[in-house]
């Protein structure tokens, strides 16, 4: 309630104050001294110091804007290759140094490996082992004997031990054996003893078969020259299909890696015992001799295969096809593949492919870290050193390396890694270790741990990722982990906008982060860590606190005066405002898109509130030193103030980007409310300012136009000072519409005051300026200066909107009621009234100077007109005023904006009218001509200044001084009969008019005889007659008669009894008047009742008289003028008292000396008058 009153009482003190800018001319209040006790007011300084302020003052409103600017400027020097800044290194994530031993041991394994390969090498390895070699000593540094040494050691040592690995995944379009149109496919498959070149060529010309006929197999002298039963592997029957899948897997031990070939048979199995039944058993068994017995029985039940026997026994097994594959023809990195079955003989029928999976590993190595540490630790560590030798070597853009090694780096990584049998899957999460654990020292590019984290997730198969493997992941996982949210901490310094590498390396660190979360691998060996959001949130929250710390730190907002500390926290504000800005525009999206965390918010909000709290405490110090009496704001620590207020103002208004829930109750919501005080010590300041300005772009105007315009550079300056003003208040955007309309009081009355200031001075120099002036120019000068004034009232007039005083209205309406609404419109509309009002008492007062000066030369042709002789025409005598008008015309249409144009041609009109009344006046009774040529004047003048709608519009000439001027001439054209007449017409026209005059009134009643041209009249009694006698009544008497007398010249006046002593006489007489119908058709034809005042020692007085038109009993058809007219109710009839003397007719009759009529009217006039003036 308090604060409603207060809102009252503050309107009503603006609406006391809102008085006419004439009565306040008093200087205002000028620019105290700073914050300190100083009593007495600063001196102003004019011109440099008000534009200088202003300038600050727009560079302060365009922060915003500019910092827009900025960002975009920003991103676009981050367009260039600029390298981004050196990334945050833990110490704790720097692994420990491999020693020498483990090197030279390393060094052994690689040797080993180069020495060792198998396989068919890409395109992309290198096949010489010098090359190779070369290649290790550098990796390694490694000396040429210490290379000899380990070589030769290699070299003695025993033959790595090959395996085949063969998966049997499906086959497709097989041949249909079984009547009902399809197979029961199986393989069987095995490794054929390496064989000399002379059996190779036998080989070609005949199809390899594991059907044996039992005399050869008898003539080998030992197992191992025979097909041994431990090399032969069936796969299962996939019942009545020809597109089996059968996805088996199976190991060969390989005695002759370079010769030994991998053979498989298909087979359509029937129902009796086959083939695979018989090799199934045949693995089962034990010792020679069972193999023997049982190797018997393949060959038995195969037999029937044969060519010369086929379809002797209904129940053997059908070939389907077969493939043969030389170990030396699988690539280093195995096969994975379609291969077409082959036919046994060139009279086999076979059809259709197999897909295999064919891999080479060595079953043992003899190397000493083989011998004690895992194939996954030794890889691990051989890629580490490959890696730190490649990224070392690495010239362009080192930061950016995608990972890519040298031929010969990949070469011996790809044969380690197929030698020691590491899948797919183990060999992504070795690279992934080596490349995460490499980066944390070694910037790497973000898409190379990406493609890796994508490659595991692809390759994942949960159960084959266990012990030391699972928790090695696990650590690499929690430690790259960890690196990231360390650099999300401190990304404003390793990830700034002005790097576009550097912020596209953060999209790719968040993006792989991000992914890293989702992947099945990361939730399997880090199951604990399922809110990594969490963890980024908390790594924005303690990034930004730190960095708004390291802000503080640098500003030092807490040291120096009050002034330097406010200073120093819009630095600070603005550097918030900027990353705030740099949040939403770029960070945001990056963290959004990729980990689904709204990283603006979370800054902002955080920052939001450290800011809040640190401008809060300096504003309570501000606010009470304002406080104290005797202390002053300076112009210097305003301009501070307001900046700060609008850099808050900005940081606040980033809450729109903030989710709906997230933008209530912030810290800065009601901020305003700090700077209320000084604001209003500001807005003085900025009053001051625009003073100063003002009265600089007035001396310095020249009042020459500007340019294509009808104004000066003063009336420029001034609306543009406004309108700095005007923005200065919008920009400061006060939330509180209640309590900005005290705010909107104070400018509008600033802007008004200093409008009527500029109008004022503007006037005196152009009264000044006058001296010694020719009429052209100085007109010229006079015309600018009130386009200057028109400009600037035309820019105050848009205040109502400008301002938003509807806003205000409406919020004072629902804070105090329309009571508030109605005082709030009384103060502001008041003072722009007010100023309307000044600046046009200063626009007529140069139009006052401008005809003052055209004075003479009217006078000079108006009196040209005025002492024409009849003998020249109309046009030669106004000739010479037309010419003039004219003249002056094209100067004003040239210089004068449209609406000055109207006002000053109003002014001429008026000023011509008056003088052509005058010159009438002066010559009453001269002859008609005289007046017929002043009536040709003025409808001169009326075309020229209409100018066919051009200009003045014809109604709002015709009115005020033209009335009474063309009454004047056309009452002079006229005859004394005439004026006389028109004289009655004018008392009828008035008697209808009065209603309950304090004179009294008649009752009379009279009625027209037709037929005998007979009026009676009949006076029936008065009442509330004035008293004219001492004893305060009167002795009244009536006269009747029929005006004008010239009209009745042979009708007599008649009169009443006297009644004495009364104010309410009864009289009841009758009066007879003979009135032809030529006579009562006009309409100035009356009846007059005078009211006179017996007096028996003087002449009588006269109490009042009324007229009664003859047309009222007269005319046919009127209830008067019939039989029945004596029965007609009365007529009651006001008197009045008015002056003849004051009638234009009076002084016309009266100036016809020569002419008795009018002189015998105006003498019985007079006597009249003379009586009332005894009285």
């Amino acid at each position: 309630m308090s604060t409603l009153l207060d809102l009252k009482s503050s309107v009503l003190r603006q609406v006391q104050r809102s008085q006419s800018l004439r009565s306040r001319r008093e200087p205002p209040p000028a620019a105290s001294s700073p914050l300190t006790h100083c009593p007495e007011p600063f001196p102003r300084r004019i011109s440099e110091e008000s534009a200088e302020f202003f300038e600050r003052m727009n560079a302060v409103l365009q922060k915003q804007e500019n910092m827009l600017r900025a960002a975009q400027a920003e991103c676009q020097r981050g367009l260039c290759t600029v390298p981004p800044p050196q990334e945050y290194v833990d110490q704790a994530f720097i692994p420990d140094r491999i020693s020498r031993t483990e090197l030279d041991l390393l060094y052994e394994e690689a040797v080993y490996t180069v020495v060792n390969r198998v396989g068919v090498a890409s395109p992309e390895h290198v096949k010489s082992d010098e090359e190779l070699f070369a290649y290790l000593l550098k990796v390694f540094d490694m000396g040429e004997e210490e290379h000899d040494i380990i070589l030769q050691k290699v070299q003695e040592s025993k033959r790595a031990g090959f395996s085949l690995r063969v998966s049997v995944m499906k086959a497709k379009n097989l041949m249909a054996k079984d009547a009902n149109g399809y197979s029961d496919p199986y393989c069987m498959l095995g490794i054929l003893v390496g064989q000399s070149p002379r059996e190779t060529e036998e080989k070609k010309e005949r199809k390899f078969s594991f059907r044996k006929r039992k005399e050869k197999l008898e003539k080998r002298s030992s197992t191992k020259e025979v097909l041994p039963a431990r090399c032969i592997q069936v796969t299962e029957v996939k019942p009545e299909t020809l597109n089996p899948v059968w996805d088996e897997h199976f190991v060969f031990e390989i005695d002759d890696v370079h010769n030994d070939l991998l053979h498989l048979d298909i087979w359509d199995h029937d129902d009796d015992v086959s083939v695979a039944e018989a090799c199934k058993k045949l693995n089962e068994v034990s010792g020679l001799r069972g193999m023997g017995r049982y190797f018997k029985q393949i060959a038995k039940s195969v037999r029937s295969n044969g060519s010369a026997s086929s379809g002797s026994e209904e129940n053997a097994d059908d070939f389907l096809g077969c493939i043969n594959i030389s170990l030396s023809e699988i690539p280093v990195t195995g096969y994975d593949t379609w291969f077409k079955l082959e036919p046994r003989s060139s009279a086999s029928k076979v059809q259709g492919e197999c897909h295999l999976i064919l891999k080479l590993f060595t079953s043992q190595r003899d190397t000493t870290l083989s011998k004690k540490d895992s194939n996954v630790s030794i890889h691990k560590k051989l890629l580490s050193q490959i890696v730190e030798y490649e990224h070392a070597h690495v010239k362009r853009e080192p930061y950016n390396w995608n990972g890519q090694v040298s031929p010969p780096a990949w070469t011996v990584l790809t044969h380690h890694a197929v030698q020691t049998d590491l899948s797919l899957l183990q060999q992504a999460i070795i690279r992934w270790q080596c490349y995460s654990n490499h980066h944390r020292t070694q910037r790497v590019c973000y898409s190379l741990l990406l493609r890796l984290l994508r490659t595991i997730d692809a390759e994942w198969d949960a159960p084959t990722v266990r012990g030391d493997l699972e928790r090695q992941l696990s650590d690499s996982f929690r430690l790259y982990t960890e690196h990231c949210l360390c650099l999300m901490k401190n990304m404003r310094q390793v990830f700034p906008c002005t790097s576009a590498a550097a912020i596209t390396r953060y999209e790719l660190m968040l993006r792989g982060i991000g992914y890293m979360q989702n992947m099945r691998a990361f939730k399997t060996v880090c199951p604990l860590r399922n809110e990594l959001h969490l963890d980024i949130t908390t790594a924005i929250k303690k990034g930004t606190a730190e960095w708004y710390e390291s802000l503080i730190a640098q500003y030092k907002p807490e040291e120096g005066t009050l002034e330097e500390q406010l200073k120093k926290l819009v630095h600070v504000v603005d550097a918030v405002c900027a990353d705030v800005q740099r949040a939403q525009n770029i960070y945001n999206k990056l963290f959004y898109s990729a980990v689904k965390v709204d990283f603006f918010s979370i800054s902002y909000r955080q920052l939001e509130k450290l800011v809040a709290d640190d401008v809060n405490v300096a504003m309570e110090r501000v606010c009470g030193t304002l406080e104290q009496e005797s202390s002053r704001l300076t112009q210097t620590m305003g301009e501070t103030i307001f900046e700060l207020f609008m850099s808050l103002k900005i940081l606040k208004s980033f809450r729109e980007f903030l989710p709906l829930k997230d933008a209530k109750m912030l810290a800065l919501t009601g901020f305003h409310n700090w700077f209320k005080s000084s604001i209003h010590k500001w807005l003085q300041i900025v009053h001051d300012r625009s003073c100063d300005r003002i009265c600089k772009a007035v001396e310095v105007d020249k009042i020459d136009p500007v340019q294509e315009a009808k104004h000066s550079s003063s009336a420029v300056e001034v609306t543009t000072c406004f309108s700095q003003v005007r923005e200065i208040w919008l920009q400061l955007a006060w939330p509180d519409s209640a309590g900005a309309f005290i705010f909107i009081t104070r400018l509008t009355d600033n802007f008004c005051s200093e409008a009527v200031c500029y109008s004022e001075m503007i006037t005196r120099k152009i009264e000044r300026n006058q001296l010694g002036r020719d009429h052209k120019s100085f007109t010229v000068q006079l015309c600018i200066a009130l386009n200057n004034m028109e400009r600037v009232r035309v820019f105050l007039s848009h205040l109502p909107r400008d301002l938003d005083w509807t806003g205000v209205e409406r919020a004072m309406e629902e804070s105090c009621g329309l009571e508030g609404k109605e005082q709030v419109y009384k103060a502001l509309n008041g003072q722009l009234f007010n100023m309307d009002l000044d600046l046009q008492r200063e626009a007529k007062r140069l139009i006052t100077v401008l005809t003052d000066k055209m004075l003479p030369e009217l006078r000079r042709y108006i009196q040209h007109i005025s002492l024409s002789p009849d003998s020249i025409n109309n046009d030669e005598a106004v000739s010479p005023l037309m010419k003039y008008l004219q003249d002056t015309m094209n100067i004003l249409t040239e210089t004068l904006v449209k609406e000055n144009l109207t006002r000053v041609l109003q002014s001429m009109w008026e000023l011509l009218l008056r003088m052509i009344l005058d010159s009438v006046t002066e010559n009453r009774g001269v002859q008609v001509e005289f007046y017929n040529r002043f009536q040709y004047t003025v409808e001169t003048l009326l075309q020229f200044f209409h100018a066919k709608g051009e200009l003045l519009s014809v109604e709002d000439m015709k009115s005020g001084d033209y009335k009474v001027l063309d009454e004047e001439l056309k009452l002079n054209k006229c005859s004394s009969f005439e004026l006389i007449e028109q004289y009655y017409l004018e008392k009828i026209s008035h008697q209808k008019t009065l209603k309950h005059t304090r004179y009294g009134r008649i009752s009379v009643k009279c009625y027209y005889d037709a037929p005998e041209q007979r009026l009676t009249v009949e006076i029936l009694h008065a009442a509330d007659i004035i008293a004219l006698d001492a004893n305060g009544l009167s002795d009244p008497f009536v006269i009747v008669e029929l005006c004008p007398h010239h009209l009745f010249p042979m009708a007599k006046s008649q009169r009443t009894q006297v009644k004495l002593k009364t104010l309410h006489p009864v009289f009841d007489e009758l009066f007879y008047f003979h009135v032809s119908p030529e006579q009562y058709r006009h309409r100035y034809a009356c009846l007059t009742f005078t009211v006179m005042d017996y007096d028996w020692l003087s002449t009588n007085d006269f109490a009042g008289e009324a007229v009664a038109p003859l047309s009222d009993f007269c005319w046919p058809g009127r209830p008067n003028a019939s039989a029945a007219g004596k029965s007609v109710q009365p007529s009651i009839l006001h008197l009045s008292r008015s002056k003849p003397s004051e009638k234009p007719i009076m002084r016309m009759l009266d100036a016809r000396i020569g002419d008795r009529e009018a002189q015998e009217f105006v003498r019985r006039l007079k006597e009249i008058e003379k009586s009332m003036e005894e009285e």
